[in-house]
């Protein structure tokens, strides 16, 4: 690898059972030897991890890393936003991922947000500058974005409300990150856009993430890992190849780092550090 290293950075999801929390702390110990800028974690919709949420970064912090809680505003109000910050300013957490999230099944109330601009102005308004703020960014496009101009419009909003800096949903595609990072410097944004890499492990679970998510898998790419139908050392393989040059290819064209979605587990991340020289 030729580009110079930038910064990297993990995301976990919070561990439900006492096995969870131990094989996270591995997780979390493994990658800690390539001295990432954070470890993020992940906030369920409504809030339903909450707690996994603060004990995971307070757990991450203690072990003597940063970490980032992702808070999800959608059905929530601003009282309940406002207690759960306070909690991480507390322990002494200056990162927040700030997102709207996903609306959980059957809500019929939105809550006091709508949008994870609003969260991100609240979040100035009740807190200042303590926190990195980081917001979501998708090159291929929210999946329940109107247009693709109302989804350039609505990151354009999250930035101007006071984001620090953004990380994206996966994607496959490194022209798409390049021409959303085009699109949206065009209309005066300057912040760190991250690329988020996700591993390919498991094609029927990549699939399934996704058609959920409106993470586009090329059709060369789709074709390609179902041509290996049930041979996972095969997929794991070429998977491990593909996501490096891509991570290769995006840092080379001057992203300036990458966050990795470790699905909790360090294998196939590691691999892909490993060989990108981190």
């Amino acid at each position: 690898m030729t580009h110079p290293l930038r910064p990297i950075s993990f995301e976990f999801f919070p561990p439900k059972t006492d096995e969870g929390a131990a094989k996270l702390a591995t997780t979390r110990r493994q990658l800690a030897q390539f001295n990432p800028e954070f470890f993020s974690v992940t906030f369920g919709a409504g809030g339903t991890t909450q707690d996994g949420t603060l004990r995971a970064v307070v757990d991450i912090q203690a072990a003597g890393h940063a970490a980032a809680p992702h808070l999800s505003c959608i059905g929530s109000t601003k009282d309940n936003i406002r207690a759960v910050v306070q909690q991480y300013k507390d322990h002494g957490i200056k990162h927040i991922v700030a997102l709207r999230g996903d609306i959980p099944s059957g809500m019929g109330e939105f809550g006091e947000f709508r949008y994870a601009n609003e969260l991100v102005t609240f979040l100035r308004h009740e807190f200042g500058d303590w926190f990195h703020i980081e917001v979501a960014a998708y090159p291929e496009f929210h999946p329940q974005s109107a247009s693709a101009e109302a989804d350039i419009r609505n990151f354009v909003n999250k930035v101007n409300a006071g984001a620090n800096s953004a990380i994206t949903q996966y994607f496959f595609n490194a022209d798409a990150y390049f021409r959303f990072v085009d699109e949206v410097q065009g209309r005066g944004v300057n912040i760190p856009i991250v690329p988020g890499i996700m591993p390919i492990q498991n094609y029927s679970q990549l699939q399934r993430f996704s058609d959920m998510c409106g993470a586009e898998i090329p059709r060369w790419l789709r074709l390609r890992l179902q041509s290996y139908a049930d041979d996972t050392a095969s997929i794991r393989a070429f998977g491990l190849d593909f996501v490096t040059e891509l991570s290769d290819r995006l840092l080379a064209g001057g992203a300036p780092g990458l966050h990795f979605y470790t699905l909790n587990a360090a294998g196939a991340v590691s691999t892909v550090c490993q060989r990108l020289g981190y």
